[in-house]
């Protein structure tokens, strides 16, 4: 017998899987959700949301919360060389001119995507092991020992996905020389520092970004250095900020100011991967930085995760059980070429503000001429190409 409404069984409690449950429930679908860490949560760092996930955010009502949690990006933001010399405003809008790019605190992301989620859909303390389908149902095995089946299965559990080999063969994460130092500052140890613009000091060879969170209370920096040292990926590697104060030692004097009050900070070693060929094996999928991690040069990792998650929920809604498997590869195809070319932009873009070429004036004037890529990704809304996708 068809099934209007499939199970759906995702992976992950991250940005991604927790926005991809609330796009479901918006839908009318039956979700659960298995996260591997004990309880739900982030460590203490920024992450910049973007109109076109916003756009989503709205849809499955949750508008509210961003504007309660985030801090709102103004039109004062801007890129700048290194001692502080303007190069050229930042492009904070959509084509119509609407502006909804916001700095959020990660732990409050998490927190205002669980916060709605039925009692029960949430289950923590599930790392997934192994996988397995038949022509019906689709099986999670965890460690703990527990099983569980739905009629599809979404990974959503990061770069370093064990369900990913499931769909495409195992491949290393490509890691691109660069590790960024990265933390919080309360804005009131930073007396005219604005509560509402996001900030890029441009090099060569490194950059500094900051942005505000918590409605500006908090200031979160990124400090991005070029290294021979492969360290693994992590969000919460500790960082010495002796080191941070060190490379950035002769930039614009704000970020000297800055740096006096960092007590701690986290180092990041910057990866991705490759753009998969494919996303999709029957009745599992893959979401997010387990479909396509990406460089944070775009800003574009957690917005992307967000655009997959309203694209699967809208087509998984008007999809009976049958033809799940094909409503999964129409998802994959809606995304993959899109989110290829973020993560591809997101490459070309972090040796750009570096000036890998070696012309500063030749990047200065890229950089001004890249906010018209950035109001055409602030405009794209994957709802109406979801619909048409598999209609």
């Amino acid at each position: 017998m068809a099934k209007a409404h499939p199970r759906v069984m995702i992976v992950g409690g991250g940005i991604g899987g927790l926005f991809a449950a609330n796009a479901m429930i918006a839908n009318g679908l039956d979700v659960t959700v298995y996260e591997q860490a004990p309880a739900l949560g982030e460590i203490g760092a920024g992450v910049y949301v973007t109109p076109n996930s916003v756009r989503q955010l709205e849809r499955v009502g949750l508008g509210g919360a961003v504007e309660k949690f985030g801090a709102r990006v103004g039109g004062g933001s801007r890129y700048l060389r290194f001692d502080g010399t303007p190069i050229a405003p930042v492009q904070v809008t959509d084509a119509s001119g609407w502006n909804a790019c916001f700095g959020m605190h990660r732990a409050d992301f998490i927190e205002l995507l669980a916060t709605p989620l039925p009692t029960g859909v949430v289950n923590c303390g599930h790392r997934a092991t192994g996988f397995e389908q038949t022509d019906d149902v689709a099986r999670v095995t965890f460690a703990n020992g527990v099983t569980a089946e739905a009629d599809v299965v979404v990974a959503a559990e990061g770069i370093h996905s064990e369900l990913r080999p499931h769909v495409f063969p195992p491949s290393k994460p490509v890691f691109h020389g660069t590790i960024a130092y990265r933390g919080l500052v309360a804005r009131e140890r930073l007396p005219g520092w604005p509560a509402d613009c996001w900030e890029m000091w441009a090099g060569p060879s490194k950059h500094f970004l900051t942005f505000p969170v918590r409605h500006g209370t908090l200031l979160n920096y990124v400090g991005f250095v070029p290294t021979d040292e492969q360290m693994k990926e992590s969000w919460s590697a500790p960082g010495n900020p002796d080191t941070l104060r060190a490379e950035f030692d002769g930039w614009d004097p704000r970020i000297g100011d800055l740096l006096t009050q960092v007590e701690t900070c986290f180092r990041w070693a910057l990866y991705d991967r490759e753009p998969l060929p494919t996303w999709t094996k029957g009745r599992l999928t893959l979401l997010g930085d387990a479909a396509h991690p990406m460089l944070p040069h775009l800003g574009q990792g957690a917005n992307q995760a967000i655009e997959d998650g309203m694209a699967l929920a809208t087509i998984l809604a008007n999809t009976e059980h049958a033809t799940l498997p094909d409503a999964l590869s129409a998802y994959e195809r809606l995304r993959r070429e899109r989110v290829a070319q973020i993560q591809l932009g997101a490459r070309q873009n972090g040796l750009r503000v570096d000036a890998a070429h070696g012309d500063l004036t030749i990047r200065d004037a890229e950089l001004r001429a890249h906010a018209e890529f950035r109001k055409q990704l602030y405009t794209h809304d994957v709802v109406p190409d979801a619909k048409a996708a598999f209609a």
